[in-house]
């Protein structure tokens, strides 16, 4: 069985594979449009590679194993069409996500880039608006893995939680559960308004203008899920007219994003450039998931972790 890794492992990491699993050839380092995607029966990969040209080239592919939670940059038509396995490392980024999601609450409350910056001008200063958690309301729009660990983080400071879904059904560690279509009735109750939508067609655009406006003027939002939940150019306007308070932005439509963009200058936007799920135990974490399902598939088992719906995009 050959296996194509797309992307950096340590030496380390390379050495315990080839170990593990002395009868499958691995090829480390190499890009997808290497001579060696002619013969993978199993790609790993961050996703974006995976276009249709490889694909026509991949002739023996069989499984794809995405080292990240979004597959929708790949081309999933034609993956479904020939059935080749998808897994991802959904649920790794749970921890880092949601600690950079409460590192960003907490700093805008507490009042954090602004002690930062008087300690250049080293002002004694003393008016800051700042602000508890505490008694504070979240609407969790993707209340997923990573949902469900901000859910669990901001119970812990008594924030009430809200998770907002496609079917509405409780989701752990949350107060209420929510349909996506009482969105407009509930958001007027949030503090804080969190998306962590992957990118479907059902997802695209979901959030409007309209969203927007029943939101309170003191109201945050983060969005760490997918640039495509909305649109950019309006999220600018109500930037711009200060119809919310401000917004953390993780993830955007085009990345790396442009220089020319107003999110870089708007002063109620924080812009974090897709770092969110940074972690020193990132690869550590995918490739125990990637190792459990390597074993699955030479035994020829179907229980596979993390499995991917094409159907559905996740």
């Amino acid at each position: 069985m050959d296996i194509l890794f797309t992307f950096n492992l340590s030496e380390h990491q390379q050495n315990e594979l080839v170990e593990q699993f002395p009868a499958c050839t691995f090829h480390f380092k190499r890009t997808a449009s290497c001579k060696e995607a002619e013969l993978a029966d199993v790609i790993v990969t961050y996703g974006g590679n995976i276009d249709g040209a490889l694909l026509e080239r991949a002739e023996q592919l069989k499984w794809i194993m995405v080292a990240s939670a979004g597959v929708e940059k790949m081309a999933l038509e034609e993956i479904h069409k020939r059935g080749i396995l998808v897994t991802n490392v959904r649920g790794i980024h749970k921890t880092p996500m949601a600690e950079s999601i409460l590192a960003h609450l907490l700093a805008l409350k507490r009042s954090i880039p602004e002690i930062y910056e008087i300690q250049e001008t080293k002002d004694w200063e003393h008016s800051f608006d700042s602000m508890e958690l505490k008694d504070s309301t979240a609407m969790i729009i993707g209340p997923g893995a990573i949902g469900t660990e901000v859910g669990r983080l901001l119970q812990a400071f008594g924030v009430q939680t809200i998770g907002c879904n496609r079917s509405g059904k409780l989701a752990d560690y949350m107060d209420h559960g929510i349909r996506f279509e009482q969105l407009i009735d509930e958001l007027p109750k949030a503090d804080f308004v969190i998306s962590i939508l992957p990118s479907t067609e059902e997802t695209k655009g979901l959030l409007t203008e309209q969203h927007f406006d029943v939101m309170k003027e003191s109201a945050i939002f983060l969005n760490f899920g997918r640039g495509d939940v909305l649109d950019e150019e309006m999220l600018i306007r109500v930037l711009q007219e200060k119809r919310i308070a401000h917004a953390v932005l993780d993830v955007f439509q085009e990345e790396p994003l442009p220089e020319e963009s107003v999110f870089w200058s708007l002063p109620n936007c924080t812009v974090s450039p897709h770092v969110s799920s940074k972690s020193g135990k990132y690869l550590d974490r995918s490739l125990i998931i990637f190792k459990n399902n390597l074993e699955k598939y030479m035994n020829n088992e179907k229980d596979f972790e993390n499995s991917v719906n094409l159907g559905r995009g996740y």
